[in-house]
């Protein structure tokens, strides 16, 4: 879809209490004029923000998400909003792997007396999120396949093993592994991003043959991706219980989710 001066976006923004709050507060008692496109839910501190926040946000409606913190350094809880861009980082990886533009989500700083920064983040995301257009048509989805999409994304982020990587990941930088080496930070993305993908890929199968059986050729087929890596991750969930065989039907397997 196009967009057309009629869109108005809906941008949720979450605010931190000490520094982004009070900036936001600043920027309407000096009057700085910025578009009325956001939603604020006020937050301790940029840290608190969950990524399923941002998934839930999105799959509420939500065509851009804004996260705004204290400069780095500054945080009220010190490391704070370290943790935050750390977890901005990853859902911009997600958001790419569903097949939406990593650019909906934005991450910033402004201090308590940064009113007309505060104005300005506003205007310029308001502007960037009405060029992309509305969430879904914008990206060239079609809602029922944004929906699951995003269902998934809420998956992955709930994920007890990637929330563990997550928020490990200034530990392990900063520590050497169990082996006594140091882990470089690309190492650990790479496997971070390898996690990511195979979690994503096996909750949208779980979400294919949630309620219906399908074979692998079926899945591949609806999924765009090759047999060969969906028997893989077939093969993983099985072995976990979260999927099925519930039949053979010409002379090829068929699985729901368990």
């Amino acid at each position: 879809m196009t967009p057309t001066s009629k869109f108005v976006p809906r941008i949720v923004s979450f605010l931190c209490n000490w520094c982004s709050y009070a900036g936001a507060d600043l920027a309407g008692v000096s009057r700085f004029q910025y578009p009325p496109t956001i939603r604020v839910i006020r937050v301790m501190c940029s840290g608190r923000v969950d990524p399923s926040f941002v998934v839930r946000s999105f799959l509420n409606g939500a065509d851009g998400v804004m996260i705004l913190g204290c400069h780095p350094g500054d945080c009220h809880y010190a490391t704070g909003n370290y943790y935050a861009r750390n977890r901005a980082e990853v859902l911009g990886w997600l958001l790419d792997l569903a097949g939406l533009d990593a650019s909906r989500l934005v991450l910033d700083w402004v201090s308590a007396g940064e009113g007309q920064r505060f104005a300005s983040l506003v205007s310029d995301f308001t502007e960037k999120i009405t060029r992309l257009g509305p969430l879904g048509s914008g990206d060239g989805l079609g809602e029922q396949d944004l929906r699951d999409r995003l269902l998934a994304c809420r998956n992955v982020v709930e994920s007890e093993q990637v929330r563990w990587l997550v928020g490990r990941e200034r530990e392990m930088l900063a520590n050497k592994n169990v082996y006594g080496e140091d882990v470089s930070e690309e190492t650990f993305h790479t496997l971070l991003r390898s996690k990511l993908a195979d979690e994503f890929l096996r909750s949208r199968l779980l979400l294919l043959t949630a309620g219906r059986s399908l074979s692998v050729k079926e899945m591949a087929r609806e999924m765009g991706t090759a047999s060969s890596v969906i028997l893989r991750h077939v093969g993983v969930l099985e072995q976990a219980g979260l999927m099925s065989l519930a039949g053979i039907d010409d002379n090829s397997p068929k699985y729901r989710a368990a």
